[in-house]
């Protein structure tokens, strides 16, 4: 199995995810279009493809850009017919952060500044829709993951909201059968954290001093549970990816 890993920043990694889709024998090949380096390449770096190729399942990670912000990052457009390209191939699709505004404007929502910064592990409540979904099923249905974006979205046409919260209401949503955007972090390892809040102090503690205060609290209460949320969501998304092929025949079907 072969995942292509759109990484905007350098320092928001696949980390979690990364490491169980490995793990669960995936093979990730990462491009970072804005940066001109890709696993593929690392001397000379890779143009994104225009579509899935021998790529299994598609996996858009987060950044600090805005997802609407074409002028100053040119790839985004070819991030957006990407995203597309997966979809209309049944392939499956995981967007966090950024990845979940992209694929909502690819399919036509709104990305705005919501006007409020989430920071930290905040909680979060699967609806009825998550509590049945194949990535989230028997989940507990509330759960604390790490946030980090200014920007929101609206639900695309035809997507189901799987996750809300209680300053910000689309959290995460499926379109289709296997296209998924989560808003949080669920692949932030405690050094990716720390390295986002203590590169960010300043500006932390000048407008949200109650983060900087509780932010290792809630790293200590709250990770454990929300790394074991990764590795189930990153191997039962590797699943929908093995089941796509079973459906074309290309391997047998998943257990």
């Amino acid at each position: 199995m072969r995942i292509l890993c759109v990484q905007n920043d350098m320092r928001t990694p696949p980390g979690l995810v990364g490491q169980a889709l490995i793990e669960a024998g995936a093979r990730l090949d990462v491009i970072a279009p804005h940066d001109g380096w890709s696993s593929l390449a690392p001397a000379g770096g890779t143009p994104l493809p225009g579509g899935p190729g021998a790529h299994d399942a598609l996996l858009v990670l987060g950044g600090p850009m805005h997802a609407n912000n074409d002028r100053d990052y040119p790839a985004l457009p070819a991030i957006l017919d990407l995203i597309r390209a997966f979809h209309r191939a049944d392939r499956p699709v995981l967007g966090l952060c950024l990845g979940a505004q992209l694929i909502s404007r690819a399919f036509g929502a709104r990305v705005y500044p919501r006007g409020l910064t989430e920071i930290g592990f905040l909680p979060l409540d699967l609806t009825a829709a998550g509590l049945a979904d194949p990535l989230l099923a028997g989940l507990a249905p509330r759960q604390h993951i790490m946030q980090w974006h200014e920007d929101t979205f609206d639900l695309a046409p035809g997507a189901d909201l799987l996750i809300t919260g209680a300053d910000v209401r689309h959290q995460a949503f499926r379109l289709g059968r296997a296209t998924y955007g989560f808003q949080c972090h669920f692949e932030v390892t405690a050094d990716i954290a720390r390295d986002w809040l203590y590169r960010n102090a300043r500006w932390v503690a000048a407008h949200r001093p109650d983060v900087l205060a509780g932010f290792e609290d809630g790293l200590h209460r709250h990770l454990p549970a929300a790394a074991a949320f990764a590795a189930t969501v990153s191997r039962r998304f590797l699943s929908l990816a093995r089941g796509s092929l079973a459906r074309e025949g290309l391997v047998a079907a998943p257990d």
